[in-house]
């Protein structure tokens, strides 16, 4: 039974993935991207990780698809793209890719090449996550919160450039 809900939720989440890259309605976009969080959710509880699924569901199903609808209600998505701008998209978009496979594919050996320790088994609890969280992994957790702060203040300096249009 676990095999056959751990299929339906990785093809839920595959398909929502795809349907989300296929779609071009940005509103259904995001609730592809809810559904695909949602079954990540799901996923992370079948591997006895409840704490990363709630976490999953609560933060990204909720919070952060708020602000992405807040993106979505303050830009203007009549507006197409411009070609001149089209052909720098579709540029930084294939530079992008080709990054991204060369981080999943040193990732992946990375992966295979090292042993578990016991501060990276999925059994930890939110009392030993809080604790490397701000000891180990102190560094990455700022520069976390310091993209964050700069998303929001990018995000306030876009809207008032639309309040003054």
């Amino acid at each position: 039974m676990m095999t056959v809900l751990f299929f339906f939720l990785a093809a839920v989440c595959l398909g929502s993935v795809i349907a989300m890259i296929v779609s071009r309605n940005q509103a259904y976009n995001a609730l592809f991207l809810v559904l695909a969080f949602a079954a990540m959710g799901g996923l992370f509880g079948l591997l006895g990780a409840p704490f990363m699924a709630v976490v999953q569901i609560i933060i990204y199903s909720g919070a952060i698809m708020i602000v992405f609808i807040f993106v979505l209600m303050m830009i203007n998505l009549r507006q197409g793209i411009s070609p001149e701008k089209r052909k720098w998209t579709i540029g930084l978009a294939v530079l992008i890719a080709v990054i991204l496979c060369g981080e999943i594919f040193l990732a992946a050996k990375g992966f295979l090449a090292a042993s578990p320790s016991p501060e990276t088994t999925a059994a930890a609890g939110p009392t030993e996550i809080g604790r490397l969280l701000f000891t180990k992994y102190l560094y990455p957790f700022e520069i976390t919160s310091v993209l964050i702060v700069a998303s929001l203040v990018g995000a306030i300096v876009l809207a008032k450039k639309r309040e003054k249009e």
